[in-house]
């Protein structure tokens, strides 16, 4: 795949800002993709997201970012609407997203029985985790699609991890949230396909992102996951940007419905 197959079309990263989002971003910016991104930051990680923008524009596409509440369904109305009058605007007009990506970590990380209710996982904590890193990518799915945003040759990327299937302490929430979200890219995958919209999932390896070390225990994580790998090391974001960026050669149309392991071989190696 040279530059040029992909120079010139848009991507949507939800969760832009770091980690998957952020490198996948910068992989597709420098082979000519234009980023649209949403992010959710606060303080002085908002100078990172100006530096993270600089960088892609730096590669002589556009970027846009928003920091909002992606879960928000009023904010994603509207951020919608100015993606379709973005896209309206270019120079061949009209063009549906090459590529989405749902890379969004906000969820809880509390046990689901602990001492108190102060300590354990409350309702409105387990509905919130697979609210925001589940059902969102189905809601922003459903109004690109009905905005004429989606479209033959586009595709979309949900981010899982071997959480889906394996339990680990104080994951649970999210855990049920990853399994949730390969079930809606597989049904994504079975009513979109007819579209010529392609959605997989990419179940990325342990990866020493930020997300990752807000889990209690994370460093058993990073240990365990390093000793077993056979490539002798983790996961990186790059790793999964770059298969990202394979996976959006518009001359890849039979890849639906899948979850794809990106992590070395860290699935298969045991305990």
């Amino acid at each position: 795949m040279s530059q040029a197959d992909l120079k010139g079309k848009w991507a949507l990263i939800l969760g832009a800002s770091s980690g998957f989002g952020a490198a996948t971003a910068m992989e597709l910016a420098r082979n000519g993709v234009n980023i649209i991104g949403f992010h959710l930051d606060r303080g002085a990680a908002l100078e990172g997201v100006r530096q993270l923008v600089a960088e892609l524009e730096s590669h002589g596409v556009q970027a846009h970012f928003t920091n909002m509440n992606i879960a928000n369904a009023e904010k994603r109305t509207e951020a919608i609407a100015r993606i379709k009058e973005k896209l309206q605007a270019t120079p061949d007009g009209a063009q549906t997203l090459h590529v989405m990506m749902h890379s969004v970590a906000f969820g809880s990380l509390l046990p689901f029985v602990a001492g108190d209710a102060n300590t354990s996982l409350s309702q409105a904590q387990m509905e919130m985790t697979l609210d925001v890193m589940a059902n969102s990518m189905v809601y922003w799915a459903q109004d690109l699609y009905r905005n004429g945003l989606l479209g033959a040759g586009s595709r979309i990327f949900s981010m899982t991890s071997a959480g889906s299937i394996n339990a680990f302490e104080t994951y649970g929430a999210v855990s049920a949230a990853k399994a949730a979200l390969e079930s809606h890219t597989r049904q994504l995958a079975l009513e979109l396909g007819k579209h010529g919209v392609m959605v997989n999932a990419i179940m990325a390896g342990v990866t020493d992102t930020p997300a990752l070390r807000k889990i209690p225990g994370n460093d058993k994580l990073i240990e365990s996951a390093a000793r077993r790998n056979p490539m002798g090391r983790l996961t990186l974001t790059t790793d999964v940007a770059k298969t990202i960026r394979a996976l959006s050669d518009p001359e890849l149309v039979w890849i639906n419905g899948a979850i794809i392991v990106v992590d070395g071989g860290e699935l298969i190696s045991g305990v």
